[in-house]
């Protein structure tokens, strides 16, 4: 019986679900470009690394912002049914 409350409350909605999302797909991006800069020390030059780190930055940032944007923007309403016939 108790665990049938809980069905009642809403999830936490909208943007916060997006925000985790971008937060989580940014750091995840940032990871790999940390990997990248590391890998890449000795092999090349050093504005080729930040290049090559901003572009994937740049990705991250931009795919968080849109994960956060499309998650919280308002659900359309539902149309109601208009009827075929008129009485």
């Amino acid at each position: 019986m108790n665990a049938l409350l809980f069905l009642d409350i809403a999830p936490t909605g909208g943007g916060a679900i997006g925000a985790v999302f971008g937060v989580g797909f940014f750091l995840a991006l940032a990871g790999i470009a940390f990997i990248a800069w590391k890998a890449l020390r000795k092999t090349v030059k050093w504005a080729v690394r930040i290049g090559i780190v901003i572009a994937i930055l740049v990705i991250a940032l931009a795919g968080s912002i849109t994960l956060w944007w499309y998650s919280s923007s308002p659900n359309p309403r539902p149309r109601t049914p208009t009827p075929s016939r008129s009485r």
